[in-house]
This record gives structure tokens, sequence and C-alpha cells, in this order.
């Protein structure tokens, strides 16, 4: 019988063993039964002797203490982005500027997957995993080793096995559901032999496969917790989870997809170098292809769009590549990204289903929206059941009928929406979808807004304004109170609980445990998200109250400005007018609910319960003084280091104006990924554009 010692280093390699051949293989070889019988003896034997606990043991993919926060740490080698084209044109555009400026010679390409997931930096130093990082602002990224531990396709420790691999990549790093999907026929690239390099930092990008962003989406609407919008946003929020037990449980998957610091260097091209990585157990991904022509980048494009919805995880694109490090050196970078790589980005995936009704929603100002309620059909990585119509011009314009079949398709491959109507399938008896007559809520006859396609129910004691008033309230970018959801907030309504914001701050704990599926954690975790709440500063109360047009913006320019509650109460319209960024409309809504019966209730009540926050005023004069004061700037589409709210409030705090609309007078707009609208009318208008990392870039100069 072995060893203590023995038996561990055994579990250890054992272990490493079948997580290799699961998580990057796709070949698994033991039940998930015998995989857990061999962690948990693993688990007892370490717990028994920890003077042999080591930090690349396989029991830390479980997820250790709670972290206090992230540290900012230097990339060896910046991470860059890489500039996208949605054009077969620009695609060959590009590749006759790198045979050009490679003095004619025809490299080779290598295409691969664009993942749609956070991008990381995974340094090992002799075969060890020693950092994760995230890309940051390229320069600089948050270390999130202990969240990395816990990704299962992130091998702990690299161990050299001898023998190659083929550059294919077919069935590499695979979730079950991938091992299922169609494949294009590639071509085998020949075996490579490297000694393992003394440091190798491996890039890539971590990823929610869509199945387990299902699962978590099912579990947190069983909870009444607010749900991911996607797949990217969900791996994004999980990996700055300050507790990696919670990461652990979220069982995200990584893909290579590119070097960062390597010495020594290991082989000449990127080719070679995935089938040495994946030799070693690094999780390449699949339907990579190496090709000689431009026409191959071509044809790769187009069958890979063929089979993409059939993946266990989303793409949005088709990345190229030159593969020679040699011609990569010659072509060089530009300020943000190489000249040796382009990402070809699909067209929005357009489906068609069956419009089965539509429903109005009541908003927390009143106004009615309406809902397409539709067969279930999948999207772009999820299945879609609604889509939001925005308002009854939208749904003249698409001349919406009950029962059409309709074409759906998603904005930015995150937000479905209602393209068109087919009228060629619409019934001869199909009755058009019309302007509701009464509020769904609460029964009172809505009003049409004069001048606008709104439509809003006018009754302020409406039951779900109230509970649309709340979900704001407790809104992270607001009160951030995490542990209310949508479905707790509908069961306090509901029992006649709360039917104020004030009443929050006076649910017992006995009170939530009378409500359905509450028990004694759940209901504690409640109230101390409501008590943590109390420290939330006057800008982050004000927002909350919902008041329009008074958003995050004019609720730092109020706080800052006034100070108090107090000091906005005593204040004039003339007051308000005067301040840079509020015009005539928003003083006459801010003067009118501070000076309302309704207005007073509400602070009234809020004060009772102890909310008062106060904040340091800020003179004209020293506001004008700050950096970007003057500036008015649009963040819009997906940021990777940050959400669009916390940009907004890196902008209010230099001084600027964060607007929601671009115009001639707009300085310059921030573009991350899948902006649209906004996007076009800076360039139309002929306003700056910039993207997240020059947005970093400009906000640390000025720290």
């Amino acid at each position: 019988m072995p060893s203590p010692a023995d038996r561990i280093k055994e579990l250890r390699e054992e272990i490493t063993r079948h997580d290799r051949l699961y998580y990057v293989d796709a070949a698994p070889q033991i039940s998930d039964q015998e995989y857990d019988r061999l962690m948990r003896e693993l688990v007892v034997l370490e717990s028994t002797h920890p003077d042999w606990v080591s930090a690349d043991s396989p029991t830390h993919r479980v997820g250790g203490a709670p972290i206090d926060g992230f540290k900012t740490v230097t990339h060896a080698v910046r991470m860059t982005s890489i500039d996208n084209t949605y054009d077969e044109t620009e695609v060959r555009a590009w590749a006759e500027r790198v045979v050009k400026a490679l003095d004619g010679a025809t490299p080779r390409f290598v295409l691969e997957p664009k993942i749609d997931g956070v991008s990381l930096s995974v340094r090992y130093e002799d075969g060890t995993l020693v950092l994760g990082a995230t890309r940051g602002d390229g320069a600089r990224g948050d270390d999130v080793t202990a969240n990395v531990r816990t990704i299962k396709s992130i091998p702990l420790k690299l161990v050299s096995s001898g023998h190659g691999a083929v550059g294919s990549g077919k069935g590499a790093g695979r979730s079950k559901e991938a091992r299922h999907a169609s494949q294009i026929s590639l071509p085998s690239l020949p075996t490579v032999h490297c000694p393992l390099p003394t440091v190798l930092e491996i890039r890539g990008e971590v990823y929610m496969p869509a199945s387990e962003f299902q699962r978590i989406n099912t579990q947190k609407q069983a909870a009444g917790e607010d749900l991911f919008a996607n797949p990217r946003n969900a791996t994004a929020g999980t990996l700055k989870q300050l507790d990696p037990k919670i990461v652990a449980s979220r069982r995200l998957a990584f893909s290579m997809h590119g070097l960062g610091q390597v010495e020594p260097m290991i082989c000449d091209s990127y080719s070679d170098c995935v089938n040495f990585l994946q030799s070693i157990g690094v999780s390449v991904g699949e339907h990579r292809q190496v090709v000689d022509t431009v026409d191959a980048v071509v044809a790769g494009i187009e069958a890979f769009a063929k089979i993409r919805g059939t993946l266990a995880y989303q793409t949005d694109g088709m990345v190229i590549k030159v593969d020679s490090f040699a011609q990569r050196e010659v072509l060089g970078f530009r300020s943000k990204s190489p000249r040796w790589a382009i990402a070809f980005k699909y067209p929005a995936e357009q489906v068609q289903t069956v419009l089965k009704q539509v429903t109005w929603q009541v908003g927390k100002g009143g106004n009615l929206t309406p809902v397409a309620e539709m067969e279930p059909v999948f999207v772009a990585g999820t299945t879609v059941r609604r889509a939001s119509l925005h308002n009854i011009e939208q749904i003249n314009r698409l001349d919406l009928h009950h029962g059409d079949t309709v074409v759906v398709e998603k904005a930015g491959e995150i937000i479905p929406y209602v393209v068109q109507a087919i009228a060629e399938k619409r019934a001869n008896n199909a009755v058009k979808v019309t302007a509701p007559t009464t509020c769904p809520s609460c029964g009172t006859t809505p009003e049409r807004e004069a001048g606008t396609p709104f439509i809003r129910c006018v009754n302020p004691a409406c039951p779900d304004q109230l509970k649309e008033k709340l979900r704001w309230f407790c809104g992270r970018n607001q009160m951030n109170v995490e542990r209310l959801g949508e479905a707790l907030i509908d069961q306090l309504v509901d029992a006649g609980r709360v039917k104020t914001f004030a009443d929050l701050f006076k649910l017992t704990k006995g009170q939530l445990l009378e409500l359905e599926r509450m028990g004694d954690k759940s209901a504690q975790n409640v109230i101390d998200s409501i008590n943590a709440s109390r420290s939330q500063g006057l800008d982050r109360l004000l927002s909350g109250l919902g008041v329009r047009h008074i958003g995050s913006t004019v609720s730092h320019l109020l706080a800052t400005r006034f100070g108090s509650l107090e000091a906005i109460e005593k204040a004039s319209r003339e007051n308000f007018n005067a301040i840079d960024g509020i015009g005539e409309a928003i003083a006459d809504s801010i003067f009118s609910f501070f000076h309302s019966e309704s207005g007073k209730a509400v602070i009234d009540a809020l004060r009772g319960v102890g909310l008062d926050p106060k904040m340091e005023v800020k003179k004209a004069e020293e506001l004008a003084t700050l950096p970007w004061s003057g500036k008015s700037v649009v963040v819009t589409g997906t940021l990777q280091t940050m959400d669009r709210k916390q940009a907004e409030d890196r902008v209010v705090e230099l001084g600027g104006k964060a607007s929601g609309s671009v115009s001639k007078k707009t300085s310059f707009v921030v573009a991350g990924e899948a902006a649209g609208s906004k996007l076009d009318k800076a360039r139309e208008l002929g306003v700056e554009v910039i993207d997240e990392d020059e947005f970093v870039r400009r906000v640390a100069a000025l720290h």
C-alpha cells in the first residue's frame, strides 16, 4: 500500500490526466462518479496532511477563501485588440496589403473562430501557473489568478508529453454538446516536439458554454434574482467575483488564441505553437484552419458560417492571422492592433418564428411598452421567446398582426428584436395589433403623450409601476440592493409588505420568512443587502427615485452642486436651470417632484427610516477647472474592462457630461463592441470616435 505522500502524488497525476481527457481531448475515460471519488480521496488526504498541500493540486480548482480585491498587474507583452470587418472585399484588401508589405511573398493564413468571451493572459513559469490576468487597458489588467485556478480547461501545471498533436484542433477543448456538432474537413498539421519554455504566456478567451449559461439563469430565475443578459456578460461578471467558489460553480471554459511572453521561443509559426501547446494539455479550441490563399480564407469563412450556430458556445466571427512569426515581425503593429491579423464579423443571425400575441409592460414612469410574445426560437446562442417592440409606432411600421410569421435577430447578437413581418404568410382573418385601451395592471385608461409615440398609465397607485420603480431603486447603478430580485419584489408588493421605497428599510426577517421559497439564510441575506445600501451616496439615492429626466448624470450634478436633499428642496427652478447640463424641461421635472405632495411624502418617508445622505458641495468655478469640463461624451456598445455606467461615472468625475445621444456638440464617442446607431451617427456627423483602450488611457492620464 502506498504511503500518504505517494498516494497524494498518484491522485494528483490521475485527476490532472482525467481533466485533460475531458476538457481538452473530449475523450473521457471514467464516469463523473468515479472522478468525484478520486477528488474526495485527495481532499481528505490533503486535509489530513496540510504540509503536503501544493498550489498546483487539482483541489485548488474548487475555490479558496474570498479575495479582498483585485490588484493591477502589468502585462509583460501588451494585449492588443484586432481590427474588425464585415465585408469579404475588405478581407481581400487586407490580404493584398499584407502581401505588398512582405514584398510579394504569399503567407500562410490561420483561421480561428472568434469566441465571444473575455480575453485572458495565463502565465506559466517552469511549467507552473503563476498568474492569470484580464486584458484591462492592454498594458495592465486585473490579477484574477485565484479565479483562473478554478477553470478546469486551464492546466495548473504543464508537463511536456513527448508527443505532438494534430493542428486542426479536432475535438480539442470541446464540451459534450460540441462533440456532436458538424465538422469542417481540415488538413492535418505536422507534429511538433519542443522543450517546455521557462516562461510561457498563453493568451486566450474565457467563455461560458451556452448550456451553462442557461442552467445558471434558470437557477437565478427560480431564486428571484436578475438574469444575466448573455454568456459574455456572465463570463465577465464571474471573473470579477471575489469568491473563487462562485467562479468554480459556474464552469467557465478557456480556449487559447495567442501568445504573450515566451522564453525561449518554442517554434517559428503560430500553427506549430498551437500543436505543441495542445500536446502539453492546453485547450486550443476547434475548427482552426491553415490555408495558403485568400480564396481559401474566404471559403473558410463561408464554411464556418454554416455550422457556428450548432456549437456549444457563442461566436461572432472568424479571426484571420499570418502564420509565420518572422512575417508578423515585418508587418508590425498599428497603435492598438496588429497589421498581421483581422477579424471578420458575421452579420446578425436571422430566424423566423410566430408572433403569438403582444403584451404591454408597465414601466416605472407609467410607460406602456409592447412586447412580442413568440414561439420559442434559438438565435445567436440562446432561446428567444420575447422581444421589445418599443412603441405603437414601431408596431404600425412593421404592420404587425396576431399570428404573423416574423423575422427575429439580435442587435449585436445580444438584444433580440423583430425585423419584419412576412405578409405573404399572414392568415386572411389575422387581426392587426392595436394600442391598449386599459392599463394591463390597474385597468386605468392610458393616455398618449402629445407629440410622442408613448402611451402612459397615469395612475400613481398602479401595482406594476410600483414594482418597476422598486426594481429601478434597488438596481446596481442606484441603491444596489443586490439580493432583491424581480420575483421577490413582486411577492413583497403583492403581499402588501412594500408600498414605498421607505418600506424596504422597515422589512424584518420574520416578514420575509412568510414569503414562498424563503429560507432563514436567504432572508438574512436580503436584510443585510438592504442595510448595506444605506451607505450609498446622495447621487445614487437621487437616481433611484426614478424622477423623470433624472438619471445618473443629472443626479451627480445635483448632488455635487447642492450636497443634501434639504438644499435641493429649497432650490428654485432657476437654480436648477443655471447648472450646465440641466435645461428647462429637466429643471421643471426636478422642481415639480420636490414640491409635489407625493414627492415630499417620498422624501419624508426616506428620512423617517434614516436615509438622508450628504455629499461634498463643489462650486461652479471648481467644477470648471476639471479637465473634461464642458465636454459631452457618449458611451455606446459593450465594454470589456468596465460596464457602461462605470465609464459614464468616470466622465462625470472628470467634469464631463455623459450624454445618451450623439449630436454635433458631442466631444467624442467611446465605442465598445456591438456599437450600433450611435456609432453610425457619430461617423455621419464627423464626431471623434475612440475605443475602450484609448478611453482608459485618457482617464488614467488625468489621474
